[in-house]
């Protein structure tokens, strides 16, 4: 059993020993609208279709972190129900947030991946082994990135980011089968 999607040798051998994968919020986990409601009360969407590749990396030997430039509870809570444990918030100086993460893991930008979609993440984009963006990103990252993904922000990108990776580590096909041996849930 294969994933229908087929990467590039060259961008396989790009994801292959990566061991983080550093993620923006908006414009990445999220379509990048802000909503609020009438108390003044943030509203995020979030893929689930991400929140099971974030699980997927972190339980085959991949970190995840989450580096953005609002502060927000939705983004803590959203980490927290996915176990990521390393959340930088308020920070617009990505790339500074980032080899400062990578200095505490003992991890060079060598084995980081980062995922951003406009001009504050292009620096970490630039500087990773592997800068990613998303299809809906600023037109000068995309022509920056390393890969773009088919999908827009909050729409299942950070997926094809877990797929590539694991893909890449050999890991993809043994999980898919895992999910085809499993029996049903049924009560």
């Amino acid at each position: 059993m294969s994933s229908s999607r087929v990467f590039s040798p060259q961008l396989l051998a790009k994801a292959r020993g990566i061991k983080l994968l550093a993620l923006d919020v908006d414009g990445v986990l999220t379509n990048g609208s802000l909503y609020f409601g009438n108390q003044g009360e943030e509203l995020k969407s979030f893929n689930i279709l991400d929140g099971l590749g974030i699980k997927l990396l972190q339980d085959n030997g991949v970190s995840v972190a989450i580096i953005t430039g609002r502060q927000s509870t939705l983004v803590a809570k959203r980490a927290s129900d996915l176990n990521i444990k390393y959340v930088i918030q308020g920070r617009e100086d990505k790339l500074t947030a980032l080899n400062e993460l990578l200095k505490k893991l003992n991890l060079t930008l060598d084995q980081a991946a980062y995922m951003g979609d406009d001009l504050p993440d292009l620096a970490a984009i630039i500087q990773c082994r592997l800068g990613i963006t998303v299809a809906s990103a600023y037109p000068f990252v995309k022509d920056i990135a390393d890969w773009i993904t088919d999908k827009s922000g909050g729409e299942g990108a950070v997926r094809e980011v877990s797929d590539l990776i694991l893909s890449a580590n050999e890991k993809l096909n043994s999980i898919l089968e895992s999910y085809c041996e499993q029996p049903p849930n049924r009560k």
